[in-house]
């Protein structure tokens, strides 16, 4: 089983609108709500690909409950635990202007409610998968990550991180599965600038060094590479199409690396339906869904 972890899932309002003035009243021409986060996003993606899997988090207030029911109605599982203060956040996107956006605080999460995640996380078992992904709120311990995985690690839970800077850096000595940074993280994470993809791969190689065991970096319309736990280096352009909405790609690339790993275990493959869910999503209005994915997997060189 898979789980995945949402430190502080949303409702994405995503609007469109014409000749936007600060100081006046402007109207949408188009609107739309989805749920979002980066595990949230994880397991939408795996669950289109027919993944079992479970999204674990917070949620709170009206947003929380209204996030569930949109996540029920995609037909994923969730457990999610309720806060009983402040609500889930709102995070305001404006489609026409750019990537513009307004993104909530959400719920501050107390200590009884960290305890309840361990709690659910002790039913995980040898074999089942756990993905960490993106940044944490104020009200979490900046270690969260790593106490997290200092708490399973001995259970031969696969860890998934993605993750950059001290997040990443403090996991390492876990032995996470995969890491996936894209390369301005990877940047971050090093203090460095990358210019070409021999430095991209000797700092992925350098992250092996200090325990993960794959390492996956997205390099936008650059493509990716996959420096994988056999020291061997897969590189793959990125497919051609048109950049619609960026939000989820490197989620969905998560989780096509998952799905196409879970199936074969052969890490070629995993890294092609990684890089074909993440582009696929790209190219798409929402996150992709199967057949798009499939579609361009037959597009690849």
């Amino acid at each position: 089983m898979i789980y995945t972890v949402t430190w502080n899932p949303s409702l994405d309002y995503v609007i469109s609108m014409h000749n936007f003035e600060i100081g006046k009243t402007n109207r949408t021409v188009a609107e739309q709500i989805f749920p979002g986060g980066k595990g949230i996003n994880v397991s939408i993606v795996l669950n289109h690909l027919g993944i079992e899997n479970t999204a674990l988090g917070f949620t709170a207030g009206f947003t929380g409950v209204q996030l569930e029911k949109e996540l029920y109605k995609m037909g994923l599982c969730t457990d999610f635990i309720q806060i009983e203060n402040g609500f889930s956040r709102i995070n305001v996107k404006l489609k026409d202007y750019d990537g513009t956006e307004i993104n909530g605080m959400g719920p501050d999460v107390d200590q009884a409610s960290i305890e309840k995640l361990y709690q659910k996380l002790d039913k995980l078992k040898e074999g089942d998968i756990l993905v960490l992904a993106g940044s944490i709120p104020k009200s979490l311990p900046d270690s969260i990550y790593q106490d997290m995985l200092a708490y399973l690690f001995g259970k031969e839970i696969l860890f998934v991180v993605d993750a950059a800077g001290e997040l990443l850096l403090n996991v390492l000595e876990y032995k996470p599965f995969l890491v996936k940074p894209n390369r301005h993280e990877l940047e971050e994470t090093f203090g460095v600038t990358l210019h070409t993809q021999e430095k991209i791969i000797f700092y992925a190689k350098m992250l092996q060094e200090k325990g993960a065991r794959n390492v996956l970096v997205s390099m936008a319309g650059e493509g990716a590479i996959l420096a994988d736990e056999r020291r061997e280096i897969h590189r793959l352009a990125a497919p051609k199409g048109t950049l619609i909405n960026a939000v989820g790609a490197g989620d969905s690339m998560v989780a096509g690396f998952l799905a196409g790993w879970l199936k074969t275990q052969d890490y070629d493959y995993a890294f092609r339906m990684g890089v074909s869910a993440g582009s696929a999503s790209a190219f798409s209005e929402t996150l992709a869904e199967r057949k798009e994915i499939e579609k361009i997997y037959g597009r690849l060189a």
